[in-house]
This record gives structure tokens, C-alpha cells and sequence, in this order.
């Protein structure tokens, strides 16, 4: 499929860039490439294929969250830098 000069020109003002004559001239094979390869992809019967946002099955990558024992409250306030008894002392955020 070929685009004009002024249909990539416009493209172009869509996307709020500049370009050059040969900038221009370079999107416009580009570009028209990229249709052209739309058009093979029309050809594909899909027909027996259902529609889906992924190509690949998901799968969580995270561990099960098993729980455990907590740190002792003095182990975890050992390093604070100010306590009020079993709480961390913290400056007021919102007065």
C-alpha cells in the first residue's frame, strides 16, 4: 500500500514531529512496508482462533506467600532511631 507525502505529513503532525524531506521520504517506504505486511496478516483465517489480549499463557513468577514467624519487637526496633515503646516514633506527616 502506498501513502502519499501528504498522508505522512499529516501522520507526522498527529505525532507532533518534525521531520525532513528525506526523513519524509524514509517513513513513507517504511511505512508503507508496515501496511503492506497488514495486508498479508488480513489473509490468515482465523476463523477456528479465539480472541485474546495475550499470545502466550501467563503464569505468576511469584512464590506462594507462606506465612512465618515474626521478628521479636525489640529485634526489629533495635535500629530505630527513635521508639515509643513497641512503635517506631516517626514525625508528624500531615499537621
Amino acid at each position: 500500500m502506498k501513502l502519499s507525502r501528504e498522508e505522512v505529513v499529516h501522520i507526522a503532525a498527529l505525532a507532533r514531529m518534525s521531520m525532513s524531506e528525506a526523513e519524509i521520504e524514509k517513513a513513507r517506504e517504511q511505512l508503507a512496508v508496515i501496511l503492506e505486511n497488514f495486508e498479508i496478516l488480513k489473509e490468515v483465517d482465523t476463523t477456528n482462533v479465539p480472541p485474546t489480549a495475550q499470545s502466550i499463557n501467563l503464569q505468576s513468577v511469584m512464590r506462594e506467600d507462606i506465612p512465618g514467624e515474626s521478628l521479636p519487637a525489640e529485634k526489629v526496633l533495635a535500629n530505630a532511631p527513635d521508639r515509643e515503646g513497641d512503635l517506631f516514633k516517626l514525625r508528624p506527616v500531615l499537621e
